[in-house]
């Protein structure tokens, strides 16, 4: 793939696999409620490959970092999604359900690869100098994801039947395999890229988060707001249905701002930042944070701006977190570094919404302002990691003799 002032190919491959895997999570639910009839089974399968990307991240990354040839690896990854996706919906009726949860974890153990992954390559497909845009329009393959995915999934549900919508999601997932393995290799030729162990590797990126204070803060203010996200999106479908007037309307309020946080990142895109990534990063907390405490008592008129604005606060930080991680990290571990914080906020949204969906059912506004809370800890949690300490400069008055 040659460097290009915009990666088509690149920016096509994750879209595609991304709205694959959006696609799943509704898929199934619907297809895990329709083959055994219980729609607590759906949901399990959904918790068990949402879980196991927290712990599948960091180890999906670091084989990454391990190869010459990272995209074949991402392609290997892609194809055991996708093979994984497939095997859950023809053991699903067919065996027990507890013999299908497993596979559904083994499957979600390759889910952080879809994004983190795709992401961390984007440095090899582009110049220096271009990559602060091509990271934005990267974050929007996400956002764009998020909204086409559940509509797909709901919608071939409705006219071919829940199960179809699994085999949707399981093909464009594969579909990207082409993308990925076109994906440029590292310089210096094939082989391996190093001789240290699997297990080192873990450490090294571990440390890299933790002792980088730029990394620390990007990733633990991110992953709390997901979960506040997550939160959101549990409260959506009962403010439809007691704000808006009906369920179907609190879908539309997420689709909103899925919509808010592309325009913004088009935006973003466009035009040069007015301020740094780590800036937008904590403030863009606080935004989600305001717009959740406004939602938590708009009436109508207003709520629909409460989400737009919790849109337009998602969808930039989003992007300046990879930047941050474009900058701050070394090369051989970017794509453990990349991928381990997928899974911390894949897992912390789906945290998010075990916490508020129990809660929203006793008091609506006390979950909004709950989540609203965690962002407010978000942004605070930015400033609580300790910066380096200076280099102390050396006093070279003190020895000089006296006159």
């Amino acid at each position: 793939m040659r460097r290009s002032r915009f990666p088509a190919v690149f920016l096509v491959g994750a879209f595609v696999a991304r709205t694959g895997e959006e696609t799943s999570g509704p898929a199934l639910l619907l297809a895990g409620a329709a083959l055994t009839g219980s729609v607590t089974e759906g949901s399990s399968l959904l918790a068990g490959v949402t879980v196991a990307a927290v712990a599948g991240g960091p180890v999906t990354g670091a084989l990454l970092d391990r190869s010459r040839r990272p995209g074949r690896m991402l392609a290997v990854a892609l194809a055991v999604h996708a093979l994984g996706l497939g095997a859950v919906l023809l053991a699903l009726g067919r065996l027990p359900f507890a013999a299908v949860l497993p596979i559904a974890v083994c499957t979600g153990l390759t889910g952080p690869a879809l994004s983190g992954g795709w992401t961390a390559r984007l440095p090899e497909t582009t110049s220096p100098d271009r990559l602060h845009r091509a990271s934005t329009y990267d974050a929007m393959t996400i956002g764009a994801a998020g909204l086409a995915g559940p509509a797909l999934a709901g919608g071939t549900a409705e006219v071919w039947g829940a199960p179809a919508a699994l085999v949707v999601a399981a093909a464009l997932v594969g579909s990207a395999l082409p993308a990925a393995w076109a994906l440029p290799a590292r310089a210096g030729g094939g082989g391996r890229v190093r001789a240290s162990s699997l297990r080192g590797d873990l450490a090294a990126g571990a440390k890299a988060v933790l002792r980088t204070p730029a990394l620390a803060r990007a990733t633990l203010t991110s992953t709390l707001s997901c979960a506040a996200q997550g939160m959101l999106a549990a409260c959506a479908v009962p403010l439809g249905e007691r704000v808006l007037g009906g369920a179907g309307r609190g879908a539309m309020l997420l689709a909103c701002s899925a919509i808010a946080a592309l325009a913004a990142n088009a935006v973003l895109a466009r035009h040069p930042r007015p301020l740094a990534p780590d800036t937008i990063v904590w403030a863009a907390a606080l935004v989600q944070a305001a717009a959740l405490t406004l939602a938590a008592w708009a009436p109508p008129a207003l709520l629909l701006g409460a989400v737009l604005l919790a849109g337009v606060g998602e969808g930039p930080q989003l992007a300046a977190v990879f930047a941050i991680r474009h900058r701050e990290s070394p090369p051989r571990l970017r794509g453990q570094i990349f991928t381990t914080g997928a899974g911390a906020k894949l897992t912390a949204y789906a945290l998010g919404v075990a916490v508020a969906g129990p809660a929203a059912s006793r008091s609506l506004p006390g979950t909004l302002l709950l989540a609203a809370s965690v962002s407010v800890v978000a942004a605070l949690c930015f400033f609580m990691v300790p910066s380096p300490a200076p280099f102390p400069t050396p006093d070279r008055t003190a020895n000089r003799p006296r006159p």
